[in-house]
């Protein structure tokens, strides 16, 4: 189930929606003229690097994908840019400080919490981590580890999002660009 279908009811004067209008966007009310509109919500994670090209991984210790390996990373609150809001959470998660951030690709999710999917867009970047002991697992973080892109499954990554960062990246490194580049953030 979506957002959408979720509302019943109109959320400036509570009168019912019509059966034929639950789950449509936008949200729009016949008896107020109130509109809502269902847009995904925005989240951004990275690869941070250490001096030897060791991608930081996070083992996920919640649903969605529990056990499964992420980056750090999660949703942008608002009033944050996308690097505001990934600086926050990578300092949340892992306890790294990241000054600089390399913008990679973004790609789309489901992301399915307490019997709701939240249709979500992924903004994947870069970082360097200068001192990698420092990291360490924080919020909703298992546990940490340090690898090599070429050697992580993709079976083994939690998000179709991050299946498609480590898929650019690793056409960067062999040559290959498969998207628009970096900037940096």
């Amino acid at each position: 189930m979506f957002p959408v279908d979720r509302f019943r009811f109109c959320p400036g004067c509570g009168s019912a929606r019509p059966a034929a209008e639950v789950g449509t966007n936008p949200l729009r009310c016949r008896d107020c003229s109130f509109s809502f509109f269902f847009n995904p919500t925005v989240a951004a994670g990275a690869f941070l690097f250490d001096a030897a090209d060791r991608a930081l991984f996070i083992r996920r210790a919640n649903d969605p994908a529990k056990g499964s390996l992420a980056i750090p990373g999660g949703f942008i609150d608002v009033g944050e840019t996308l690097e505001s809001g990934l600086r926050r959470e990578i300092e949340e998660e892992v306890g790294l400080a990241v000054a600089e951030l390399q913008y990679v690709c973004s790609d789309i999710n489901d992301y399915i919490y307490d019997g709701v999917t939240y249709p979500v867009v992924d903004c994947i970047f870069t970082g360097r981590v200068t001192d990698p002991n420092a990291a360490r697992s924080l919020d909703g973080v298992a546990g940490i580890e340090w690898c090599m892109l070429r050697d992580v499954r993709e079976d083994d990554l939690a998000f179709a999002s991050i299946r498609a960062g480590r898929r650019a990246l690793l056409r960067e490194q062999s040559g290959q660009h498969g998207h628009q580049g970096h900037r940096t953030a």
